[in-house]
């Protein structure tokens, strides 16, 4: 596809595909085929690399699903007359992975950003049996009372110059790049997170999850956004894992706080230090967080801790 992939030494695992009726789908599928299944989604401009250390960190003992959205990371990347690059597609997708590895309802749910939206969307859709829920920075419910767009997306999302800017300059992976981070990162792994996103042709999925933000009702997947936010309650009772970067000028408190609301019994860990890319400011100490939450009273019997 003429990208560039990181290296093997930060991206160490075998890509896999999926064709959706002509478009293929990257996924990884890291793990015993048989073990309890974490199934990954991403947000934008994000992709799999995303969660490449909790990949490592699960997958002796549990199989990681991990997608790129179309448009995303190593996925292909159609025009809109190929792809509506809709949140309704979005979960059709989602079915369409989980239905190819006849993978179980009962799996844990790992989501950022936009995958909150596509993940909670579609487990209400298909009324899923989580085993367990992580939600880092993401929503899966309208604006809470009294937040509004933050002023860059609102151009991004409502204007010519917006989208010139994210096709033409790649401003949208690159100001990510710079302002998703709260600590230092490698040029390696910064310029792995921009990567996918080298040509205009390959920026449309980072501009159109922005033009496709669900904000009125007459919004394309307003009535997804709502659908779903109106069955959360069903998983109350399942086992969930919030973490939250508090530098996040997006998803800030009051999505945690609503999150919070939703699932009071829910084990909440706040960085006040940490941005939106909660995953890599965190480092280690969050990994091994996530790490333990997935794996306790869990089922599997594979692998042994110093492996």
């Amino acid at each position: 596809m003429g990208l560039v992939t990181p290296p093997k030494a930060l991206y160490p695992f075998s890509s896999q595909w999926l064709d959706l009726g002509g478009m293929r789908m990257h996924y990884l599928d890291e793990g015993p085929r048989d073990a309890p299944v974490v199934l990954m989604l991403h947000g934008n401009p994000t992709w799999s690399f995303y969660y490449r250390n909790l990949v490592l960190a699960l997958r002796r003992t549990h199989r990681c699903i991990v997608p790129d959205h179309i448009g995303c990371g190593l996925s292909d990347k159609p025009d809109a007359a190929h792809y509506d690059y809709h949140l309704s597609s979005r979960i059709d997708n989602i079915v369409s992975l989980v239905n190819h590895l006849h993978l179980p309802q009962a799996l844990t749910l790992v989501l950022h950003d936009w995958g909150g939206m596509i993940g909670m969307g579609w487990a209400v859709r298909t009324n899923a049996q989580l085993k367990k829920l992580v939600l880092m920075n993401t929503a899966a419910f309208p604006l809470p009372a009294g937040k509004r767009m933050p002023a860059a997306l609102s151009l991004v999302r409502n204007t010519a110059l917006g989208a010139w800017l994210v096709l033409q300059c790649n401003a949208f992976s690159r100001v990510a790049a710079r302002i998703g981070f709260r600590k230092a990162v490698s040029k390696q792994v910064r310029a792995a997170y921009i990567g996918p996103y080298d040509t205009p042709a390959n920026r449309i999925a980072t501009l159109r999850f922005v033009q496709d933000i669900p904000l009125e009702k007459n919004d394309p997947g307003f009535d997804i956004l709502l659908n779903t936010a109106e069955h959360l309650g069903q998983f109350r009772s399942v086992p969930c894992l919030i973490a939250w970067g508090a530098k996040d000028f997006v998803f800030d408190d009051s999505f945690l706080r609503k999150w919070v609301e939703l699932y009071p019994d829910a084990e909440v860990h706040r960085f006040a230090d940490c941005g939106h890319y909660i995953l890599e400011d965190g480092g280690p100490e969050l990994i091994d967080t996530i790490k333990a939450f997935i794996e306790i009273k869990d089922d599997s019997t594979y692998g042994q801790a110093g492996e």
